[in-house]
Order: C-alpha cells, then sequence, then structure tokens
C-alpha cells in the first residue's frame, strides 16, 4: 500500500472511532442548554430556519440535476483529494466572507445568511462527491448526501444511528424503495435546526455578529468537509480493500 493510501485509511480509522463515541456528560448538558436557550428564539426566526432547510433538502432531493457533476476517474485518491482540499477552501474562505458580512448587518442580514450558507454547503458536498467519483444522478447517491448533513450536524445520539447507517450504505441502499418520498426530512430539518441555533443566534447580535459570522462560517464547512472527505473515503474501502481509488 502507498503511504498515502495508509495515511488515509489511518485517519479514516481515527474518525470512525470518534464518529463511534456515546455522548459525553458535557454533550448532554450542552443540548440541555441549547434547548433553554432555543426558548428565546423569537418564533419568527424559527420559522425563517424551519423553511429555509425544507427548501433545501427538496432541491437535494428533486432538483439535484443542475448540482450534479460529471464523476471523476482515472486519477489516483491523493490527486483527487488534493482537489477536494482545495474546494474545501474555496468554500471555507467564501462562507467566511459572506457570513461576516451579513453578520455585520443584523437581524435582517444575518437571517439571510442561512440560505446562504446551506446553498454553499449543498454545492460543496455535490462537488465532493464527483470528486470521488459518485454520480448525483442516483437518488440513493443524495440521500449519502443528506446522511453526511446528519453526521456533521447532529447529536451525538442521532450521529451515531447515522453512522452505523452509513457503514453499510450499499447494503442498505439496495433496501431503499425506488419512491424517494419515503425519505424522512422532518427528522432531517430539526436535527440539523436544533443544532445550527445556538451557534448561529450569536450573529445576529448587533456590534459581535460579524466576527461570529466568519468564525462559525468557517468552522461549519471545515466540519462538513472533513465529514464529507471520511464517509467517502469510508465508501471506497467498503467496495474494495486496497488500492484506494476507483
Amino acid at each position: 500500500m502507498a503511504p498515502y493510501e495508509q495515511q488515509v485509511l489511518n485517519e479514516l480509522q481515527r474518525w470512525q472511532q470518534q464518529m463511534q463515541k456515546p455522548p459525553t456528560t458535557f454533550d448532554r448538558l450542552a443540548k440541555g442548554l441549547q434547548r433553554r436557550m432555543n426558548r428565546f428564539i423569537p418564533q419568527k426566526v424559527r420559522t425563517v430556519i424551519t423553511t429555509v432547510i425544507k427548501q433545501m433538502t427538496r432541491v437535494v432531493l428533486f432538483g439535484a440535476d443542475k448540482l450534479t457533476r460529471q464523476p471523476t476517474v482515472g486519477t489516483s485518491l491523493q490527486e483527487r483529494e488534493a482537489v477536494v482540499k482545495t474546494r474545501i477552501e474555496f468554500y471555507k474562505t467564501t462562507g467566511a466572507a459572506e457570513g461576516g458580512i451579513t453578520g455585520a448587518g443584523g437581524i435582517l442580514l444575518g437571517l439571510a445568511d442561512f440560505p446562504l450558507l446551506l446553498t454553499l454547503k449543498v454545492k460543496l458536498l455535490f462537488e465532493i462527491a464527483a470528486l470521488y467519483g459518485f454520480s448525483g444522478n442516483d437518488y440513493r447517491e443524495r440521500l449519502y448526501i443528506m446522511h453526511i448533513f446528519q453526521l456533521a450536524f447532529s447529536s451525538p445520539d442521532h450521529r451515531l444511528e447515522v453512522f452505523r447507517r452509513m457503514q453499510q450504505w450499499d447494503t442498505y441502499s439496495r433496501s431503499l424503495p425506488d419512491d424517494i418520498h419515503q425519505f424522512d426530512w422532518q427528522t432531517f430539518q430539526e436535527e440539523y435546526r436544533d443544532y445550527i441555533d445556538l451557534a448561529k443566534m450569536a450573529q445576529l447580535i448587533p456590534g459581535i455578529g460579524a466576527a461570529v459570522g466568519l468564525v462559525v462560517n468557517y468552522r461549519l464547512l471545515d466540519k462538513l468537509g472533513v465529514t464529507a472527505m471520511n464517509a467517502y473515503r469510508m465508501r471506497i474501502v467498503q467496495r474494495s480493500d486496497a488500492p484506494l481509488y476507483r
């Protein structure tokens, strides 16, 4: 096995261990604190967040033809991941700039950040999928993309459930019905919304919103990129022991 492939396997194993860690006491305390803080979030803000996430979910499920690009073939894992890392950095920088601008504008522009940030995340995931050789034309692959969302942005309890399903994705996906309306997007949007509220609400505070928006967006896109890379590494390993390329 080439040195880079061994490095990837080591990183993947550490990531898999992290994904399977049970919730800690701190996780549970943070979740309880978040629930209490959520009570102070205006209903108007909640409605905007929920609506945007619903629309984004439907775009991924039904309008993905506008986001799909041709899968990459004929290149090594190291070459692909070099491009993947470059694209992640681009989206992190773009998201940080956008978050800083909207955060500086207070509540109205801060609310505008939600759909903008989700759009960046969706585009990034479709690019990463194609670079690893997976086609977004298959609705089961679009569902995998949505599972990556959940893995990156769900509570520890739900994250473990999602991860176990993704560990056996090829087997699981063969059991899926042809009707994509069966997907439980309600649970998805609730899990995502509940995670994102706490970090993003500070972006609406005048005076500190710009700094918060810049940092939070950068970190969220970084976390999503790392999660996506390891999720597709896991798919490749599941299909073939070595070498790690398609």
